[in-house]
């Protein structure tokens, strides 16, 4: 595995819009969050990151939310987890 990424958004999605051809994709999101890496591995094996509410497992490598709760719960059917880089504004 490559090296773990300290810092992560989460984008929480409407499915229905997860592909707008070629629009922003955080234009439509519900919830947004810039979680950091916890130093642990979660229940799937891949890092786990927290923050702003939202504790998720995240293949670093694939940017790929394999484990997910939002204020202590599941993602609500119909929203998807979408993952993308950090860049501070």
């Amino acid at each position: 595995m490559s090296t773990v990424p300290r810092r992560f958004e989460i984008l929480l999605v409407p499915e229905h819009v997860e592909d707008r051809g070629g629009a922003a994709v955080e234009d439509s999101a519900v919830r947004t969050a810039v979680v950091e890496t916890t130093g642990e591995l979660g229940a799937s094996g891949y890092p786990r990151y927290a923050g702003h509410g939202i504790v998720a497992d995240v293949d670093p490598d694939t940017r790929t939310v394999e484990a997910l709760l939002v204020d202590g719960s599941e993602l609500d059917y119909g929203l998807t987890a979408l993952v993308r880089d950090w860049q501070p504004d």
